[in-house]
């Protein structure tokens, strides 16, 4: 599942580039080519179709991003399907961090030793 989202984002990502690319701020871009009176899609009508998929796309991308947070896998032990490699992960000893761990003092520059 992790896969499949992260590919819907990477799409996303991509057409939402392209999309934003093809658009000008001050009113050019993909839109003024189409300035013909007989296109299929008018310049207004090009300029709304690309703010909607802009909008569209910038929504998916965003509902993407919060579901991949409930589908990505975690760290939180062995993920596999070898029993070998299960049974030595559990043969490992626990290990806990060193308390009271001081950092060797640092050595000023300028002084010979």
């Amino acid at each position: 599942m992790y896969t499949v989202i992260a590919i819907l984002i990477l799409v996303t990502c991509i057409l939402l580039t392209l999309i934003v690319l093809v658009q000008s701020s001050k009113g050019g871009g993909l839109a003024s080519n189409f300035a013909g009176s007989n296109q299929f899609m008018g310049v207004r009508k090009t300029a709304d179709f690309l703010e909607k998929s802009t909008w569209t796309l910038a929504m998916a991308l965003l509902f993407f991003s919060l579901i991949s947070i409930f589908v990505i896998p975690r760290g939180g032990g062995v993920q596999t399907n070898d029993p070998e490699l299960q049974e030595l992960y559990q043969e490992l000893p626990d290990t806990q961090p060193v308390q009271d761990f001081a950092p060797p003092p640092a050595e000023e520059e300028g002084t010979e030793q």
